[in-house]
């Protein structure tokens, strides 16, 4: 065997012996109480040999570590201490987007995370018109009229956005027009992107807005609010640059769009 076989040989080992770590330690994901080295082998499909030996190799550098004599194996302590050090600031991260999404509108531009069936507000970029929206950071915000929160709905399943309809609006659940009106605003939503309010959160203040994951999961939504008497007017320019920053956001790695 030439050189560069052997080479291109070792390559392949090693990458397949990094890909059958990594799905060993996927399977220990959630599994406080840990797995024996037989349950393992079943989920990632390995020999309960191959198993054992890869394990050993994680144990050395506390990737994994015996969850009790009785009870096998669990991730280690290392694990922890590589997520805590690769955990990012998805605030600092969307604050330049935030920014430059106000400076291109002028309006003010609000950042919210989904919490507990509600939007609470985390961040947020005053415009530069005399007359502008104010919103407070830690305030929360219902779903079903906002379009911060219609944005996020859309991201919601069929039976989630019903459950959130009849506890915050009833009157639209119950009544079928009404209700299936507003199931076909939220499939445009979904198709789209963007989610509207025209002067329905409250009166005299209207709103574009879009969702997004990062990928632990959590659900963001941006929104840029403006006085109704000027949202007419400007609707399709904050469309449009809205939809260019969700674009921009999506394109990182850490955030997704579904």
């Amino acid at each position: 065997m030439t050189d560069a076989f052997k080479s291109n040989d070792d390559s392949r080992s090693g990458i397949q012996v990094i890909a059958r770590a990594a799905a060993i330690l996927r399977s220990l994901k959630n599994e406080s109480d840990g797995l024996s080295l037989g349950q393992i082998a079943d989920r990632v499909g390995l020999p309960r040999s191959t198993v054992q030996r890869i394990v050993g190799a994680l144990q050395a550098e506390q990737f994994v570590i015996a969850a009790s004599p009785e009870r096998g194996i669990r991730l280690g302590p290392e694990i922890g201490a590589l997520a805590e050090s690769a955990r990012i600031d998805v605030l600092e991260m969307l604050r330049p987007y935030l920014v430059d999404l106000a400076r291109r509108t002028k309006e003010t531009v609000d950042l919210a995370v989904f919490r507990s069936k509600r939007l609470v507000f985390v961040d947020q970029i005053p415009g530069t018109h005399r007359l502008r929206t104010v919103s407070f950071v830690g305030e929360s915000f219902p779903l079903c009229d906002s379009a911060n929160g219609k944005a996020c709905l859309a991201k919601l399943s069929d039976k989630q956005v019903l459950a959130r309809l009849a506890e915050e609006q009833p009157s639209i659940a119950e009544d079928p027009t009404l209700l299936q009106a507003y199931q076909a605003e939220i499939e445009s939503i979904r198709e789209t992107g963007i989610a509207f309010d025209r002067d329905q959160h409250t009166v005299g203040i209207s709103a574009v807005g879009a969702a997004f994951y990062d990928l632990q999961g959590d659900l963001y939504a941006i929104s840029v609010p403006t006085p109704s008497s000027r949202f007419h007017s400007h609707e399709k320019l904050l469309t449009d640059e809205l939809s260019r920053t969700l674009a921009q956001i999506v394109a990182l790695e850490i955030f997704r769009a579904g």
